[in-house]
């Protein structure tokens, strides 16, 4: 079931400072409030499962495995935003990305990072 609102870095979606640095430079960081993440967990679906198999033995960019993962680091985002904006953060540094599979067909993407409390701009 696709959710219907815009996603981190879509028209219209979350904007929320986040940086894979340590510090954003034109800003100054007044503390930091630890490590926020967002988890999602998704499968491909049976159906299109079989349809990017055949694509993978054929070779190239499997193009729903592409989206799939692209909406579901979108989804991890806005979770790790949501938890930072409960701590009282207003930007997030030393963000990363991390997947697993868990079980055979279902695949854990999540983002994770510092929540901090931004200071006046430098």
């Amino acid at each position: 079931m696709p959710d219907e609102q815009p996603r981190y870095g879509q028209p219209g979606g979350p904007q929320f400072p986040i940086t894979t640095a340590l510090e954003f430079p034109e800003w100054s960081i007044e503390r930091s409030l630890g490590m926020v993440f967002g988890v999602v967990v998704r499968s491909m679906g049976m159906a299109k499962g079989i349809g990017a198999g055949f694509k993978a033995m054929a070779g190239g960019e499997v193009k729903q495995y592409t989206r799939l993962v692209e909406d579901s680091r979108r989804h991890a985002m806005d979770r790790m935003i949501e938890n930072a904006q409960l701590v009282g953060a207003n930007a997030i540094v030393s963000m990363r990305f991390d997947s697993s599979e868990v079980g055979q067909s279902l695949t854990e993407i999540v983002a994770y990072g510092t929540a901090v409390l931004l200071g006046a701009r430098s």
